[in-house]
């Protein structure tokens, strides 16, 4: 296994993964039958277990994948385990490198495959990629799952970052739908001094600090990013004139236009209740939750959605690239029925599930079609639109620490937008410059 990158994770958060993957031993992380840990290849045992993270694969779709991978492979079994995205990077640095712990298949966020891979902790799949769909997978998730030209992980899903928006209110204030960003902002503050029904707890738009997926959607459509890669060396980019538009606009937003600015992590992940209480009246949150906003606003038509606008009148903007892909442990426990499972996943079937089911856009970006519900219809565009945070290893240590959280609170709290760049700039060069 290579392990090129020692001081990583020790240095950069305490962790361990280093140390554990370190003890297992083995010189690849390839895709040929030598590879895979704990009996890889093409033997070893044939009771295979995969991670899935919670709300991610509908409960019907995993049965039903359980019992074809069972049938479809006589005298294997296979164990689903569910497991919750609060702490699993660290379950992940331990199980991973442990070749009794380790599941054979894994699903990441997205933003965290840099970290394993980049330390020999998952198979180079490469081989696989045109056999899992090819040019049909969700690029910017082989991107995110590509180190060092290889493939470690391929895309499970994707959530489309939307704006719901209270129809009605903004027929009651006299305020037309927003085409592009400026006019959000605009139409944001107006309806939030407009306060159609009187509400005293009314914001024009819900804008938290703790909510950085929906910031970082100001940041890439006005062409920023958190940082630039030349060469081998890494830039923080929140100081460049585009990112200080972003954040400028951003912080007019959060000052001007809200009272839930600097709403803690647990009250952004129950927002759609402000929604539905007619506190809110832009809200922005993944297409699947749709179905947490109050039936009865929908049929009584006061609820429409939109993607986030771009700069121009009639464009779209570039919201962050979420979801998750999946991959095969080094240290698998039998290397052939893993790949069998995760053909199994990418399957007519089980892609179909995750979108008309599951809500998501599936990896497969075909299978976009069975997406139903008031989002489908602008959900595959919005993705085709996304843009992702550095691609990094470094950046998920940052991440899972919530150094980019912690940043847009700070601009939240009104501080000097150029100062609070400069300072995460810095930050975020160090990090990612370590080797």
């Amino acid at each position: 296994m290579n392990l090129t990158r020692r001081s990583l994770l020790a240095s950069a958060s305490g962790a361990t993964l280093l140390g554990g993957l370190a003890a297992c031993g083995g010189d690849s992380a390839s895709g040929d039958s030598s590879a895979g840990g704990g009996g890889g290849g093409g033997g070893g045992s044939k009771d295979l277990t995969i991670w899935f993270m919670e709300d991610s694969v509908p409960q019907e779709t995993q049965d039903r994948l359980k019992e074809t991978f069972e049938s479809e492979n006589e005298g294997a079994t296979l164990t689903i385990e569910v497991q919750q995205w609060d702490g699993i990077v660290s379950k992940l640095q331990t199980s991973l490198a442990s070749e009794d712990e380790s599941p054979d298949v894994v699903e990441f966020g997205n933003t965290q495959v840099a970290l394993f891979s980049s330390v020999g902790a998952l198979l180079d799949i490469s081989d696989q990629e045109e056999t899992l769909g090819g040019g049909d997978l969700i690029q910017s998730f082989i991107d995110a799952g590509s180190w060092e030209g290889k493939l470690y992980a391929t895309p499970l899903y994707a959530g489309a970052r939307v704006y719901y928006y209270r129809k009605d209110l903004f027929a009651a204030a006299g305020i037309a739908e927003p085409t592009s960003l400026d006019e959000l902002v605009a139409a944001a503050k107006a309806l939030d001094a407009a306060n159609p029904e009187g509400n005293p707890d009314f914001s024009g738009i819900y804008m938290p600090g703790a909510d950085p997926h929906t910031n970082e959607g100001w940041l890439f459509t006005h062409g920023g990013q958190y940082a630039e890669q030349d060469g081998d060396t890494w830039k923080g980019t929140l100081s460049s004139p585009e990112s200080q538009a972003a954040l400028t606009q951003v912080q007019d937003l959060m000052l001007h236009a809200t009272k839930y600015a600097l709403d803690s992590n647990e009250n952004v992940q129950a927002a759609h209740q402000l929604f539905n209480d007619g506190k809110l009246g832009i809200y922005s949150a993944l297409n699947v939750a749709a179905a947490k906003i109050d039936q009865a606003m929908w049929d009584a038509g006061k609820v429409a959605v939109m993607a986030l606008p771009g700069l121009t009148p009639g464009s779209i903007g570039k919201t962050f690239s979420g979801g998750s892909s999946i991959g095969i442990s080094a240290n698998n426990h039998n290397l052939e029925l893993s790949k069998a499972l995760l053909k199994l996943i990418y399957a007519d079937d089980f892609m179909t599930d995750m979108a008309k089911i599951g809500g998501w856009i599936p990896g497969r970006t075909s299978f976009t079609s069975a997406l139903e519900g008031p989002t489908g219809s602008i959900a595959q565009e919005i993705i085709e639109n996304s843009v992702l945070t550095p691609n990094s290893p470094q950046w998920g240590v940052l991440d899972g620490n919530n150094v980019p959280r912690d940043f847009w609170v700070r601009i939240a709290k009104g501080e000097d937008v150029k100062t609070v760049a400069a300072d995460l700039d810095k930050t975020i060069a160090d990090a990612l410059n370590q080797s």
